[in-house]
């Protein structure tokens, strides 16, 4: 089923975020991790896909066997990092074969121990060319594309920013999925700023919740997304028991998601880290 088809039915389409493991211990507390979730009937799941491709096969393997074995609908990653024209076409062939409906075209991160993206010869620098080249070879994925509520890291102009979402939608994306935010002010000025443009498919907010104090100040360093200072103030204040700062983080998604609920956010995306506990109690809040 094409995602872009689970909107407009009258309800919030909440979905949820993985990565393909790199040890079978991962693997296994991944597989147990779905199944769990798998019970709360999520719209879709989606696969990120490593730097340079380095799961690529991985992220196959695992959208199809979330989609065939655990009969979710779910959507692959695809970066343009690392690959060329004919490779992208072995990708996207293999996707098509596997019945794999759903595609997420993504510029994609510099590999490890790179500081900077560097256009691969014969391939893409930008997500918008990879969204025109799947449409002009007919294939006939459901796409989405990525937004960012506070600025790409790269480009912190936020207009040019937007110029850059336009591209893409204008190259044929189905809807948006946000970057990480943890103020939903960022996320309504982003969707207004948005519409004011002519932007009009759905844009999905994506929630990740805060389970670990020094995780997530990675993740906010590498992304460019800012904690609140009073979020902050609170995981700080309980940052070494690791029990208070789930309550706290699972309190503050679960604010967050009801908000963005009750003003019209299409969609939840959450981010899971290959963990289903606070995703599940956040949904579990949500749908009391």
């Amino acid at each position: 089923m094409f995602i872009r088809d689970l909107f407009g039915n009258g309800h919030p389409l909440f979905s949820f975020e993985f990565f393909p493991p790199k040890t079978p211990q991962g693997e296994q507390s991944l597989l147990r991790a779905i199944d769990h979730l798998r019970e709360l009937k999520p719209g879709y799941v989606s696969v990120t896909y490593g730097a340079g491709g380095s799961t690529r096969h991985k992220t196959i393997e695992l959208v199809a066997r979330i989609k065939h074995e655990f009969g979710m609908e779910a959507m692959a990653h695809l970066t343009c990092v690392g690959h060329n024209r004919e490779e992208i076409l072995a990708i996207l062939d293999r996707l098509r074969e596997q019945g794999i409906e759903n595609v997420l075209p993504l510029r994609g991160d510099p590999p490890q121990g790179q500081k900077e993206f560097t256009r691969t010869a014969g391939g893409f620098g930008f997500a918008a060319e990879l969204v025109h080249f799947i449409r002009s070879r007919g294939y006939p994925f459901c796409l989405g594309g990525a937004g960012y509520p506070e600025g790409h890291i790269e480009c912190r102009d936020l207009e040019l920013d937007l110029e850059h979402l336009r591209q893409k939608v204008a190259a044929g994306i189905d809807f948006i999925i946000t970057q990480l935010f943890f103020d939903n002010a960022d996320y309504f000025r982003f969707v207004d700023r948005a519409r004011a443009v002519g932007i009009r498919i759905p844009i999905i907010a994506g929630i990740m919740p805060i389970t670990n104090v020094a995780q997530i100040q990675r993740f906010t360093q590498l992304c460019g997304a800012k904690i609140p200072a009073d979020l902050e103030a609170e995981l700080l204040a309980v940052q070494e028991d690791e029990a208070a700062v789930r309550a706290v983080g699972i309190a503050h998604a679960t604010r967050q998601c009801r908000d963005l609920l009750a003003r019209g956010a299409p969609g939840i995306h959450f981010y899971t880290l290959n963990q289903s506990p606070a995703t599940v109690a956040i949904l579990e809040q949500l749908r009391s």
